[in-house]
């Protein structure tokens, strides 16, 4: 298959419209490489504006597909697309000349062979169509059988033409000329029946980096034939290994073994199998991942991708919405929030496919959405989803049980994000009372709802209300969790922040250096929290003047932000705009502006303009500059 016929299928494979499609065939045409953007852009007859807006929907939808694309850090995303599109597409895929095809197959095949009867070695190659695929597994498999002629190998591949004429379909990259599904056939033959099931199981995976650790496997005697299917796959070339536990299959190989798995009795138990191990790779995907966390996961997330797209039907009812909102969990934790809403859509409409209307893990699906959308300040879309789930869940198990609390409960959040207060406080009441009805007086849920009860108090003044829910909540925590937990930390900080905004600072300092000192102990220096607890106490400090020990504090919670989540992350601009705000405080203009630049660039590029923290850290920058320069 040729480079233009390639990007031609992708194109439509992919649902480009036709500006779209016209776009990406001029732009990754080999002819076109070296032209520059202008060049490109009077060919098409198009203006740079919607040239890179139809180049970005592009970049966008591949990513959909291949997950390899979404998680990459590079910033130039055409580059990387058209890197990913050539790994694809593969030389494999293309032909050599016919005498680099006999130069090939002569360094396939140890000794005289191929000199000996050089005319029926350029039939096979012709044959074989000058694949190096091909011409690799017929290879190796003239190699593992030294007594075998070349004229009974060409007889046995022109007899599986025959044979197998219907063993790829129309719509297959494979064309019977190519020789690689005859080729195949003939390596087929020679694996035993684990090393067949075993290959038709990795075709399962995505076409990307196979991480395989047999070590974890605690059946001694799985391990054992897991090794010699791989050790079988590898001499024959149906499987690359790209480093130690690392391996590959070819594009064309992964499809044949998937043809030979769908024709196989053991098709359904395969991808059962192969769902349930994702599966569980997928619950080791925490809420929040640390860069640890991403760098141990990305190799496996194409594969739980794949089962996601292609294989969710293999996944019981019981696990469907933790699928989907694991993946979700990866990419939201990189800043990633395209990807993230994207899989949290799909839960909704997959399990509602799947389920029915009337289910409690639709309701939860769709807590979900709206948890994201609430937490990207859309709050006009997460409010419709936050009442469907609350009636559903009403509905379905009565006005007595947790998780209509726990719909209670997010719903009054997103009440008090926006500042409807009055209507927030209710629900809460709500929450609170139905989890000291079901779970008792002494409860985790119910130190929770407390907390987001104060925290409201806090927010409309009435401090004397918020205090003693604080207390409360923390003297449970105490006996709940111990004295030596994050919970207790993150109370005694808020507990804290009241003291601050009563101008209690004096109460409010031993409180924020001891949740410090427990985040720092319980979660180690590096830590979102311990991130958090810097800047709390940094202004504290700022407000009672002592800049000195603020800006030490500030820089470091800025770091800590950085060196977790990156440079472009919603929390990296608050750090930014808070050491901003100081040297505003201080009159060192110069050093505030560019960290305000840097915030407020953050905040629109991840958040949106009409945030509520990019519009604060917008406000903050404008004040700034009428105070600086007049």
């Amino acid at each position: 298959m040729q480079w233009a016929n390639f990007l031609a299928k992708e194109a439509a494979s992919h649902g480009l419209s036709l500006e779209q499609a016209a776009a990406f065939l001029k732009y990754f045409n080999n002819e076109n490489l070296g032209k520059s953007e202008a060049k490109l852009l009077s060919e098409l007859n198009v203006d740079v504006a919607a040239f890179r807006k139809w180049m970005g929907e592009i970049y966008e939808k591949f990513a959909q597909s291949y997950p390899e694309l979404a998680i990459s850090n590079n910033r130039d995303k055409l580059e990387t697309l058209q890197a990913y599109l050539k790994v694809k597409y593969n030389s494999e895929l293309d032909v050599i000349k016919p005498l680099a095809a006999m130069k090939l197959l002569k360094t396939l095949v140890v000794g005289e062979r191929l000199q000996q009867e050089p005319w029926l070695a350029r039939r096979i190659c012709k044959f074989l169509g000058y694949s190096p695929l091909a011409l690799e597994l017929v290879g190796q498999y003239l190699d593992k059988m030294p007594e075998l002629s070349l004229e009974t190998l060409l007889k046995r591949l022109e007899k599986k033409r025959v044979e197998h004429e219907a063993v790829v379909n129309a719509n297959s990259l494979i064309s019977y000329e190519s020789g690689v599904a005859e080729a195949f056939e003939l390596s087929w033959e020679q694996l035993d029946e684990n090393a067949q099931s075993f290959g038709c199981l990795l075709s399962l995976c995505a076409l990307a980096d196979i991480p395989l650790s047999l070590e974890t496997i605690k059946d001694n005697k799985k391990q054992e034939l897991w090794h010699k299917a791989i050790a079988d796959l590898l001499e024959l070339h149906l499987l690359q290994q790209k480093s130690k536990g690392i391996y590959r299959l070819n594009l064309l190989t992964r499809q044949l073994f998937q043809m030979k798995l769908d024709k196989s009795n053991e098709a359904d138990k395969a991808k059962t199998n192969f769902a349930a191990m994702m599966l569980e790779v997928a619950k080791l995907i925490p809420q929040q991942p640390n860069p640890e966390d991403i760098l141990n996961l990305t190799p496996h997330i194409p594969h739980i991708t794949e089962v996601a797209t292609h294989l969710s039907q293999y996944v019981g009812d019981e696990n469907l919405i933790t699928l989907f909102t694991k993946l979700a969990w990866f990419y939201q934790g990189q800043g990633l929030y395209q990807q993230a809403e994207s899989w949290l859509q799909q839960c909704v409409e997959v399990t509602q496919n799947r389920l029915g209307l009337e289910h409690t893990d639709v309701a939860a699906s769709l807590n979900n959405l709206a948890g994201f959308y609430k937490s990207r300040g859309r709050y006009s879309e997460a409010e419709p989803l936050y009442h469907q789930a609350l009636k559903l869940s009403k509905r379905l198990l009565g006005e007595n049980h947790l998780d209509v609390a726990t719909s209670l409960n997010n719903l009054a959040q997103l009440y008090d994000s926006i500042g409807r207060y009055s209507e927030a406080e209710p629900l809460y009441h709500q929450a609170l009372k139905l989890r000291k009805r079901l779970l008792g007086e002494e409860h985790t849920d119910v130190a929770i709802t407390l907390s987001y009860l104060a925290l409201l108090y806090e927010s409309i003044g009435r401090y004397n209300q918020a205090e003693p829910l604080y207390q409360q909540a923390l003297k449970l925590w105490k006996r709940l969790v111990g004295e030596e937990h994050p919970h207790v930390a993150t109370t005694l900080n808020n507990l804290a922040a009241l003291y601050c905004y009563t101008g209690r600072y004096s109460k409010a300092e031993p409180l924020l250096k001891k949740a410090l000192e427990l985040r720092k102990r319980l979660l180690g220096e590096n830590h979102l929290d311990v991130a958090t607890s810097l800047n709390n106490l940094a202004q504290l400090y700022e407000s009672t003047e002592r800049y000195t020990k603020a800006e030490p504090l500030y820089q470091e919670a800025l770091e800590v932000s950085k060196r977790l989540l990156g440079d472009n992350h919603p929390d990296v601009a608050i750090s930014l705009n808070n050491l901003a705000a100081l040297y505003r405080n201080i009159r060192r203009y110069r050093k505030a502006k560019p960290l305000f630049e840097q915030a407020l660039k953050i905040c629109e590029q991840t958040l949106g303009v009409n945030h509520p923290t990019t519009m604060t850290i917008r406000a903050n920058y404008v004040n700034f500059l009428t105070e600086a320069y007049h």
